[in-house]
């Protein structure tokens, strides 16, 4: 699963975190256990000792004042239980993790002299191959007024903005491929043609890159308001498969913003 490694690594620090907090709690606690009973909505708090390794069923009933003991004893079976998951998932994880690669699967292929490859057929298309499937589509993007500024990336793509091409050459550099202004149908809104359109290695789906230019026109937002809840009827939903970045007259798109928005959703 491409992006696996990712959620093993942000998994095992979630659970170290808790195993601190957890061994903490284990430092000091009270000797024995908690047994619970109830006769209708009369409840009773036993604290049942150990005796030759085991917790004896009968104990000391606790009264009202014991209520600190109660729920320290409660606390104490709650944890014990926590430690022992999350040290047992911990040592998955860090085994899993130790051994695991993204593009393990596709590494065997390509790892391959160039002579084997050609007498191999892999299980799966490795991801340049997929690209470039991806790629060879032919599509009509949208046409360009007459008297607009001509605008050119870094690929000579014409594009409409100065922040188009500030994402586009970012794409560019980061060795992202991209279709400017590819066509997609949105059931009861029409044709649109998304800024960027980008095939996820994460997911192997396209993602659509949508940047909001004139936010400050009230008809522009709101035609822009329009065509995002479109895509969301149309089950592609921001953070998903659809990336927005917006700006004003006085609030421009900058760098640091696109790569913030390439390192979270396409590496």
């Amino acid at each position: 699963m491409l992006g696996l490694k990712k959620y093993l690594i942000a998994e095992e620090e979630r659970l170290n975190k808790i195993k601190q907090v957890i061994d903490k709690r284990l430092i000091d606690i009270p000797e024995g256990n908690l047994r619970i009973t109830s006769s209708g909505k009369h409840i009773q708090y036993m604290h049942c000792k150990e005796k030759d390794g085991k917790y004896q069923k009968q104990g000391e009933y606790l009264k009202k004042e014991n209520m600190s003991l109660v729920r320290a004893l409660a606390q104490k079976s709650y944890d014990q239980k926590m430690k022992k998951l999350v040290d047992r998932r911990l040592k998955q994880i860090q085994i899993i993790s130790k051994e695991y690669s993204d593009d393990e699967i596709e590494l065997i292929y390509t790892n391959m002299n160039i002579n084997r490859q050609a007498l191999v057929t892999p299980v799966e298309k490795i991801w340049q191959q997929k690209v470039a499937d991806w790629k060879s589509i032919p599509y009509t993007g949208k046409a360009f007024d007459e008297g607009i500024p001509e605008i050119y990336t870094k690929k000579g793509e014409r594009v409409r903005s100065k922040s188009e091409k500030l994402i586009a050459d970012t794409l560019f550099d980061r060795g992202i491929e991209y279709k400017y202004e590819c066509p997609i149908s949105l059931k009861g809104y029409g044709l649109v043609y998304p800024d960027f359109t980008i095939l996820s290695r994460k997911t192997g789906k396209e993602m659509y890159w949508e940047h909001d230019g004139r936010m400050d026109d009230p008809k522009y937002s709101e035609k822009a308001v329009r065509k995002i809840n479109s895509y969301i009827y149309n089950g592609i939903i921001p953070g998903d498969r659809l990336m927005l970045t917006f700006e004003t007259s006085s609030t421009v798109l900058n760098d640091r913003t696109i790569k913030k928005m390439i390192d979270n959703f396409l590496l």
